[in-house]
């Protein structure tokens, strides 16, 4: 009979068994000198696509685990990041999730870090091992959660979004990062493979800083204040690209110009939507309301929380700027639009008088002097060349052939 054990790192429980373990040998103490760690897999530059399934939630009892985000791309990858104060370093993969279940009790910090939220039943066990209540893991298999925190008593709770700039219509990419605090180790949880953390794996693993002195709510702090840096990054590329189709929007205005400055408005109402409950969140964290919050985190969290208002101005900066840019477009397409009715409303005003000296002419009256003079045809040509230059030089007068 097969085991129902959910499979980590692409093996299920029977080959585990049979198979030589996979496992590498852990690592004590601190890197050695030149040594790096161990490379990340990058994310692919094309967001993935995002499997929508609220309707299979649809009836069913609270807490029922259903996965809302990212389709399957990969298999879900644990890592495990153990340290303290004294020394002690060690990271492996595990085969199997029982293998966590020691860093509950242990005297150590651990951060066990699950990229991809797909497997329904590694997040389930994973829950069952560290006593998540399943409202919780449901939060956490829906993707697209708003930005909260909830205190739990023994753990916190907290979600948020990783941001990133990318090519195409969407021109942001998002990721929902899912936070378990506890009192010695933090859970999170990826929807996919790759991430901005490697700086806090580097702090770790090189001992710099009071990362490795402080628990893991500093080690949260830490990884919110490095999602919060990444802001400003996506932030500096919107900015550049909306400095790109400001002078476009002047020298060359068109459809194309409009529909990336929507695209944009778009990219800033996500962030928008990102930031501004991040900043509650924060704002909850800083306030010591949690006993998983030691008050020598405190200040870290209050700059951290500055940093959000800052960018919360800078979006809404980014609105207006947009906003003013499609009023700009408007404004355009209507000067355009007068030009051309005013060169149409010149010509037809030329020709006015021109009809009505050849309507008369065209009239079939017998007694008309005019008809039979011999000059009568080139003064009337004579007269039509006159009353258009002159009209012309009017207008000129006036400054009509200015463009404004």
């Amino acid at each position: 009979m097969e085991s129902d054990e959910p499979a980590v790192g692409g093996l299920p429980r029977a080959e585990r068994e049979l198979a030589p373990s996979r496992r590498p040998e852990r690592t004590e103490g601190a890197a050695k000198e030149g040594e790096q760690p161990a490379a990340k897999t990058g994310r692919s530059s094309r967001p993935q696509k995002r499997v929508n399934r609220i309707s299979r939630k649809l009836g069913l009892d609270p807490g029922a685990l259903v996965h809302v985000g990212l389709e399957k791309t990969h298999t879900v990858k644990v890592t495990v990041i153990d340290y303290d104060a004294h020394g002690h370093f060690e990271t492996w993969e595990p085969n199997d999730l029982e293998e966590v279940v020691p860093l509950r009790t242990s005297n150590t910090v651990s951060w066990i870090n699950v990229d991809g939220i797909h497997e329904v039943k590694v997040v389930e066990r994973l829950g069952q091992l560290f006593g998540i209540h399943p409202l919780i893991l449901e939060d956490i298999l829906h993707a697209g959660q708003r930005p909260k925190i909830e205190d739990l008593g023994d753990h916190n709770y907290i979600v948020l979004k990783m941001l990133e700039a990318v090519e195409g219509d969407r021109q942001l990419d998002w990721e929902q990062l899912s936070m378990i605090v506890g009192p010695n180790f933090l859970i999170t949880f990826q929807e996919r493979e790759g991430d901005i953390f490697d700086p806090v794996r580097q702090r770790i693993r090189q001992d710099k800083g009071r990362i490795r002195k402080a628990g893991p709510d500093y080690l949260a702090y830490a990884l919110i204040d490095l999602v919060v840096d990444h802001y400003f990054v996506v932030l500096e590329q919107i900015g550049d690209k909306i400095e790109e189709l400001e002078d476009e929007l002047i020298d060359r205005p068109s459809q194309n110009v409009l529909t990336k400055v929507n695209h944009l408005k778009r990219a800033t109402l996500t962030m928008r939507r990102s930031v501004w409950p991040l900043r509650e969140v924060i704002s909850s964290m800083q306030r010591g309301e949690s006993e998983l919050i030691h008050p020598e985190t405190i200040p870290y969290l209050k700059d951290v929380y500055d940093h959000t208002i800052q960018i919360v101005d800078t979006v809404e900066t980014f609105r207006d700027m947009l906003a003013g840019m499609i009023e700009i477009y408007m404004s355009s397409l209507s000067n355009r639009m007068n030009e051309v009715m005013k060169v149409l409303t010149m010509i037809a005003t030329v020709f006015i008088p021109l009809t009505f000296v050849v309507g008369v002419y065209g009239m079939n009256f017998d007694h008309m002097p005019e008809l039979h003079w011999r000059i009568g045809y080139p003064l009337t040509w004579l007269v039509m060349l006159l009353v258009s230059y002159g009209m012309v030089y009017y207008f000129r007068k006036k400054g009509w052939f200015q463009r404004r």
